[in-house]
């Protein structure tokens, strides 16, 4: 665990470039705006070879969840070049992320992890604790090399003349200079492939022989051809940016393409990525979680990278569902099923960019890309190492890195201007230490939850029915599709068992045939197959180690295979008693409107009875008001005794009562 002095090191690295930085802000300006102003009128949007995913805008005030990765074009213009090229390019470290045929993307599995994103410690939120991608994740699933050469380099205000001289001069032609960037639709156009895109009927293979139709070299030099192809793929895959075009500092790194095999592209994207989540959503490549959009291909289990081995496809059962039941999902996900050491039994040797790769999986870092420099919290998640989680005060982890993605106004090395951070990580970052006497990471949690309660959504874990149906439902087709996986496995471990079993019995029916000859040479023939008995029973002891081992692996996994039937049947019963459920509540329903239509029957009932009773009343005051005025003028007869006394009263001259 690193310490605050060392973290305090550290930022003191940089605080003299920042303010640098802050003197050209003055002098520069922002990427994007440049980016656009060197286009020219009416070739300001690429179209026709990207592709959008576009999803509702999500909360927290972030942009709309967008896309422009045309993995299908780049898979197939790879295929579509000549072999020589395809050989220089991967050795370049992009063949085995080549070898990945394109998959469907999960946009609302994507939309519900961008919103769980912590920008200050780099980590994405989940109930169970943070989770963040990692080096040994980018290695094992892309194939792409973590180590070597930071991706850092030159950077020039002007980059006229090494788009002439890298790419042609085609590229440049009636445009005004400076230029900073170029369309990455002009990078497809210049082989012929602009415009094409797969349709919606059109099955890949099918879309690569298009592409190999229409791809046009023309009279350009091999290393051309490949800085194109490199270009189009890092701007539309590995770098991605919701802008058509690609910054020139790029083309640059593919001036020397025996040097461009030397660097760190998988730590390099990884870090692009931490920079992009806080304010856009690109191919996000976390498959941490068994979220059912894969199936295992029999007869890739060896193949790498592991995203080979999968086909990822549109499942009816999964991907009919919103973003509001991924989170729902994600919520309620059970935390003992999180698994936080998955390549457990893989080998590095199969693997070269693990096996390159594996002095940096437990290390603290700093992951460059040209100027963009992030930090890689691998503190927060020990438990990917095999480690319990040590509680950690997630305050100070200050923001070491930084991200400025803006043009200089002159020429300049970052790597020569930054030399400390370079060689941080040249020298291997710093190592993250164990504590070894923890026995749970209960105290890690409870801080955790302590911190994050808000975000964890802790108070909202009371569904409605309907929700919590399509929850179950979810979940019962994932199982079903793990099941599928799980049964393909089980399948292959017996067909290599079979095979061990049948190479030994043919082996051992070899040496029960009767030697012949003469007695020496019977007599040595006997010594020969008793030292080679002697071996076969020591390999045999060794492979009877592993088909014990095979043998308990399959147990494992019809063991787990059982516990998933068993979880099914208990859903399948929940599931039908949610159902009873909601019968029974919508039985009570129409009870409860009967009784309010009988309510308001006798309401209106009432209301009439009450209005004949008030008629009577009325009708009662008014005879009794008449009877009264009847009676009026005998009472005022009796009072005066003539006319002539009414109208005295208002005469003073008139004396009454004797005065």
């Amino acid at each position: 665990m690193r310490t605050r002095e060392k973290r305090g090191i550290i930022r003191g690295r940089r605080q003299p470039e920042e303010e640098e930085e802050e003197v050209e802000m003055a002098m520069a300006e922002e990427e994007e705006e440049v980016a656009v102003e060197d286009v020219p009128e009416g070739d300001e949007t690429e179209g026709g070879d990207e592709t959008e995913a576009e999803a509702p805008r999500p909360p927290r005030g972030k942009g709309r969840m967008r896309s422009r990765v045309t993995w299908d074009l780049c898979w197939a213009w790879y295929r579509a070049l000549p072999e020589v090229q395809q050989i220089r390019i991967a050795r370049m470290g992009f063949g085995h992320i080549l070898s990945v045929r394109p998959f469907h993307v999960d946009v609302p599995y994507l939309e519900a992890l961008w919103e769980r994103w912590e920008e200050d410690c780099k980590a994405f939120i989940m109930p169970w604790g943070h989770m963040i991608p990692t080096l040994e994740d980018v290695a094992y699933r892309t194939g792409l090399p973590v180590q070597g050469e930071p991706v850092v380099g030159l950077e020039r205000r002007d980059y006229y003349d090494d788009i002439v001289e890298l790419l042609g001069p085609e590229f440049v032609a009636g445009r005004r200079r400076p230029i900073r960037s170029i369309l990455l639709g002009s990078l497809s156009e210049a082989v012929g492939l602009r415009g094409r895109r797969r349709g919606p009927l059109e099955s890949l293979d099918e879309f690569c022989t298009g592409v190999r139709g229409a791809l046009d070299l023309g009279d350009r030099s091999e290393e051309r051809s490949i800085r194109i192809f490199v270009s189009y793929l890092l701007g539309r895959l590995l770098f991605a940016m919701q802008s058509s075009q690609m910054n020139c500092k790029f083309v640059l790194l593919l001036r020397d393409l025996a040097q461009a095999g030397r660097y760190a592209w998988g730590a390099a994207m990884l870090g692009h990525l931490f920079s992009l989540l806080p304010s856009s959503s690109q191919h996000l490549g976390v498959h941490l979680l068994p979220h059912g959009a894969g199936t295992l291909v029999e007869g890739r289990q060896t193949m790498v990278p592991l995203m080979t081995r999968w086909e990822v496809a549109p499942d009816p059962r999964v991907i009919d569902r919103r973003a509001g039941d991924v989170r729902a999902a994600l919520d309620h996900y059970p935390h003992e099923q999180v698994v936080w050491t998955p390549y457990r039994g893989e080998a590095d040797a199969s693997h070269p960019a693990v096996a390159a790769g594996r002095p940096l999986f437990d290390r603290h870092l700093l992951l460059l890309c040209l100027r963009t420099c992030e930090v890689l919290y691998l503190e927060l998640v020990v438990r990917t190492l095999g480690w319990h989680q040590p509680a950690i005060e997630v305050p100070s982890l200050g923001r070491e890195g930084h991200s400025r993605r803006r043009f200089f106004a002159e020429d300049r090395d970052w790597g020569a201007d930054h030399d400390s951070t370079v060689a941080y990580w040249r020298e291997g970052g710093e190592q993250v230490v164990r504590v070894a006497d923890l026995c749970d990471s209960s105290a890690y949690m409870e801080d955790y939850q302590a911190r994050y309660a808000g975000r964890l959504r802790l108070d909202r874990r009371v569904m409605p029915e309907s929700q919590a149906i399509r929850l179950l439902e979810g979940r019962l087709a994932e199982q079903e599709v793990e099941l599928t996986r799980l049964r393909a496995e089980v399948r292959t471990l017996k067909e290599e068992l079979a095979r061990a079993r049948a190479s030994r019995d043919l082996s051992a029916s070899s040496l029960a045939q009767p030697a012949r000859g003469d007695l020496a040479n019977r007599l040595q023939e006997a010594l020969d197959r008793a030292q080679a008995r002697v071996q076969e029973l020591e390999e045999q002891t060794r492979a009877v180690g592993a088909e014990a081992q095979m043998e308990s692996l399959r147990l494992e996994l019809e063991a787990r295979i059982s516990g998933l039937e068993a979880e099914r049947r208990t859903m399948v019963t929940a599931m039908e008693e949610l159902r009873d459920d909601r019968a029974t509540m919508r039985a009570r329903l129409l009870e409860a409107r009967e009784r309010e239509r009988e309510a308001e029957t006798a309401r209106a009932r009432i209301a009439a009875d009450y209005e004949i009773l008030k008629d009577r009343v009325l009708k009662k005051r008014r005879e009794q008001q008449r009877q009264a005025q009847q009676a009026m003028p005998v009472r005022t007869g009796s009072a005066f005794a003539s006319l002539d006394d009414i109208v005295s009263l208002g005469d003073p001259s008139v004396v009454r009562g004797g005065v």
